[in-house]
């Protein structure tokens, strides 16, 4: 049950597997099986079963904890590409497009969503939700049941993997941001040159057309890099 109650918090959030789209029948499924999978070599590691109920809750908890704790690591990562998708969409003036989106809140952005789509067909396709199991099952070295759970590095761990999304998102959007400042300077100082010209209204179609037809341009060279970033974080994840 110990086994199961860290693979199941994890299995709910990993990128790939963890997706909202996905059955909760599927994915308690998989959280079962991997379970079963990880057991054998884990089972020298786990606490006598007789145990009082205020320590087994308590082991529980912090089982479910270390289990949140590596899905949610790996999903900051994986976020990178929707969040990149809402930076490009606000350069290219698509920002006002939403659809909703269960990761990111309520509402994003088309190419957002678009992207968020995207990111757990690739993750499935090339074989990088791998990683993080093999992290889940190396955790139970890491952290074995009964440890008390360092929160201290908990919290670090959580912090960079949010800096490191955010900064792989905006390295990702980072030719558009530049060709979006560049064409807003451009208007800038058109609108000086001629303050009678209705100059952002009238710039605002080659702004989408040109932003979009940059971005599928680039969309293939994005996605590279992100599988790669996203296998070099996995690498680093607890239990690797």
């Amino acid at each position: 049950m110990l086994v199961l109650c860290r693979v199941s918090a994890a299995v709910m959030v990993l990128p790939g597997i963890g997706e909202s789209e996905i059955p909760m029948v599927v994915r308690a499924a998989l959280a079962v099986g991997i379970a079963v999978l990880i057991y054998p070599g884990v089972r020298t590691l786990l606490p006598a079963p007789q145990l009082p109920v205020p320590q087994l809750v308590a082991l529980i908890a912090a089982e479910l904890a270390c289990g949140l704790l590596i899905g949610w690591l790996a999903r900051l990562l994986a976020l990178s590409l929707p969040i990149a998708g809402q930076i490009i969409s606000t350069m290219i003036g698509l920002s006002s497009v939403l659809q909703p989106d269960p990761d990111l809140g309520s509402q994003t952005s088309a190419l957002s969503r678009l992207l968020a789509i995207v990111a757990p067909v690739l993750v499935l396709s090339s074989g990088l939700y791998a990683l993080p199991l093999g992290a889940l099952a190396g955790s139970y070295r890491l952290l074995p049941p009964g440890m008390p759970l360092p929160t201290g590095d908990i919290v670090q761990s959580v912090a960079v993997a949010t800096e490191n999304s955010f900064a792989l998102a905006l390295r990702l959007a980072s030719p558009l941001v530049l060709v979006g400042l560049l064409w807003q300077l451009m208007l800038g100082v058109l609108a000086r040159l001629l303050p009678t010209l209705q100059v952002y209204q009238l710039s605002l179609p080659g702004q989408v057309l040109g932003g979009l037809l940059l971005f599928g341009l680039l969309l293939g060279p994005i996605l590279h890099n992100w599988m790669q970033a996203l296998q070099t974080g996995f690498d680093t994840l607890p239990g690797r």
